[in-house]
């Protein structure tokens, strides 16, 4: 296998693994179940495999296990590979799942992105402003 199916592999998994910790997962899995049921398989047995997985990710993350998912990690990497190496054309597909799964380029620049947002409770006089990243404040032209 050459140098690019194998890199491609990695950021697959990459990706796969960053995605079972978001909440766009369920979507992220029913794709890649597909993607790996094209080559050979069931999708719905792929799919309780990447549950499976997503289940181990989620408690190393919380635990601060990095071995497990990065265990994970490499399992779903090789699988990739193999599936790459028997299907070189399937390299297109998961060009295309990446990008699917690539976060926007908002997000990559630093500036994230806001799914919603909702405040209960209480009386609220006044505007509510939400940031992401307050830089020097500039307040009565004194930089704090």
């Amino acid at each position: 296998m050459d140098a690019e199916l194998t890199a491609l592999a990695a950021a697959g998994a990459t990706a796969l693994v960053q995605q079972m910790v978001t909440e766009g997962w369920t979507q992220a899995r029913d794709r890649v179940a597909r993607f790996f049921a094209r080559g050979s398989g069931d999708e719905d047995a792929l799919a309780g495999e990447l549950e499976e997985a997503r289940i181990e990710v989620v408690a190393a993350q919380g635990s601060e296990d990095e071995a497990t998912a990065a265990d994970v990690q490499a399992e779903w990497r090789s699988r990739l590979r193999r599936r790459l190496a028997a299907d070189p054309a399937a390299a297109a597909e998961l060009r295309a799942l990446l990008e699917e799964l690539a976060p926007d380029s908002d997000a990559q620049a630093g500036r994230g992105s806001v799914t919603y947002n909702t405040i209960h409770g209480g009386v609220h006089h006044g505007m509510t402003i939400q940031v992401g990243t307050i830089g020097a404040q500039n307040v009565n032209g004194n930089n704090h």
